[in-house]
């Protein structure tokens, strides 16, 4: 496993487009979320760091919902890593009952575009799809009883409340993504 912090998207960056399969294979494009805001979140089924936030992934989704829509997109290589295949994701995706889609980016262009690295990779979209956060969940992935600080609550919170975000944005870190 090889840490990886993400790129840092330029702030006001247009959310590329998509249309991928869940995992009950229906197709989800950009277009069908309506939220306010939107947070998109690469991450995958076997990585330490993405399997550490799900829970809280989990709460946020649930909290958020009609509000914020929350997606999460697998872009790994599943012919290397059988784990994060559809069929794994689905089970994820029931087990956990996720509140949101669980997209799988087979081509990996959806990664590609949205210069998405790690996982998890978060990346939150104002109401124009500009994006206006991108970083870490929080600052304790190990630890949730230990969090202090939940960035990107607070960057919900600040965008949904109209306001500029004027906190220091920290970049998440995880696995890289597994390229083919």
């Amino acid at each position: 496993m090889a840490l990886t912090e993400s790129t840092m998207v330029k702030l006001g960056s247009d959310a590329p487009p998509f249309n991928l399969p869940d995992t009950e294979g229906n197709h989800i494009s950009l277009n069908d979320f309506k939220a306010y805001t939107l947070a998109v979140i690469f991450t995958c089924n076997h990585c330490p760091y993405a399997k550490a936030i799900e829970d809280r992934l989990v709460t946020l989704g649930n909290e958020y919902k009609g509000r914020t829509d929350l997606v999460l997109i697998s872009s790994n290589d599943i012919e290397n890593y059988p784990a994060d295949s559809p069929e794994m994701m689905a089970e994820k995706a029931k087990d956990k009952k996720y509140p949101f889609p669980y997209l799988f980016d087979e081509t990996q262009e959806v990664a590609k575009a949205y210069s998405a690295v790690c996982t998890p990779d978060i990346f939150l979209y104002n109401k124009d799809r500009k994006l206006e956060y991108r970083g870490r969940l929080d600052d304790n992935w190990q630890q949730p009883h230990n969090v202090t600080r939940e960035d990107l609550r607070m960057a919900i919170d600040t965008v949904l409340s109209g306001n500029e975000i004027e906190f220091k944005q920290v970049p998440s870190m995880g696995c890289n993504i597994k390229w083919k």
